[in-house]
């Protein structure tokens, strides 16, 4: 593969990228009323993620012996303690992963 194939593969990735980005805007261009489908899936599909998140994430914990499943049990409450707490999805997260990273290293 040659350094133009490689141009052309990123500049069709980046347009199709910001066409499918602007098409909303396009098709939904604030005259027209947006489709109550469309409200309704705005707010009901991110908690639908999160939960399927949640039960991806914890699909494979065996509860055999307590290295196994207690990082991952102490890294989410840490996440949902800090979320209720500060209502910060940035900081929930990222202190979810560095305490799941450390029971991972150093303790389990």
């Amino acid at each position: 593969m040659n350094y133009t194939h490689s141009i052309a593969i990123v500049a069709v990735v980046a347009l199709v990228t910001a066409l499918l980005r602007f098409l909303p805007f396009i098709i939904l261009n604030g005259k027209r009323k947006t489709p109550e489908i469309i409200v309704y899936m705005g707010k009901v599909l991110s908690f639908a993620i999160m939960g399927m998140l949640v039960v991806y994430c914890l699909k494979g914990i065996s509860f055999s012996a307590p290295g196994s499943f207690l990082p991952e049990l102490i890294a989410g409450a840490v996440v949902t303690l800090l979320h209720v707490a500060f209502k910060n999805t940035l900081i929930s997260v990222v202190a979810g992963t560095l305490t799941y990273m450390f029971l991972i290293q150093f303790i389990f």
